[in-house]
C-alpha cells in the first residue's frame, strides 16, 4: 500500500479542495489515461486495489503509471469517544484528487485492452472519471 517513509508532522488539516487541477491535468507517459472529474481524497488502498486491476487485465504487458501518491495522513478518534482530549491517531493516508487530475496512464497495449483496463480500474475509485487519449495517438478503430 502506497504512504511516505517518513512525514515531517503525524497529523495536519483538513484543508480544503476548491477549483481544478492546476498541475498534474495532461498525460506526461503513457497514450491512455484516465482523468478525476470530481473532487476527493483517494486513499492508499483505493490506489492499490486500481493498480491491481490494471495490472490483471493487461496481463502485465505494457506499462502503467499512478500520478498521484497519498501524502496526507487522515486521523480518526475511536468509536464512541468523548469529545475533546487531542486530535485522534493517523489512521489511513490519502492523494486530495481535483477535477482534471490524470490519476493514471498507460502505454504499450491496444486501444480495447487500455481502455477495459482503465474502466475496471475507475471502477476501484471512489469518483467519476473519464478515458482520455493523447491527441497524437493513432488508433484503428
Amino acid at each position: 500500500m502506497l504512504q511516505p517513509k517518513k512525514t515531517k508532522y503525524r497529523r495536519r488539516q483538513k484543508g480544503r479542495m476548491k477549483g481544478n487541477a492546476q498541475r498534474g491535468n495532461q498525460l506526461a507517459f503513457g497514450s491512455f489515461g484516465i482523468k478525476a472529474l470530481e473532487q476527493a481524497w483517494i486513499t492508499g488502498r483505493q490506489i492499490e486495489a486500481a493498480r491491481q486491476a490494471v495490472t490483471r487485465y493487461m496481463k502485465r504487458e505494457g506499462q502503467i503509471w499512478i500520478r498521484i501518491f497519498p501524502d496526507k495522513p487522515i486521523s480518526k478518534k475511536p468509536a464512541e469517544v468523548r469529545m475533546g482530549k487531542g486530535k485522534g491517531a493517523p489512521e489511513a493516508f490519502v492523494a486530495p484528487v481535483t477535477p482534471g487530475r490524470i490519476i493514471l496512464e498507460a502505454e504499450g497495449v491496444p486501444y480495447p485492452i487500455a481502455k477495459e483496463a482503465l474502466r475496471l480500474a475507475a471502477q476501484k475509485l471512489p469518483i467519476k472519471t473519464k478515458f482520455i487519449v493523447r491527441h497524437d495517438y493513432a488508433h484503428e478503430s
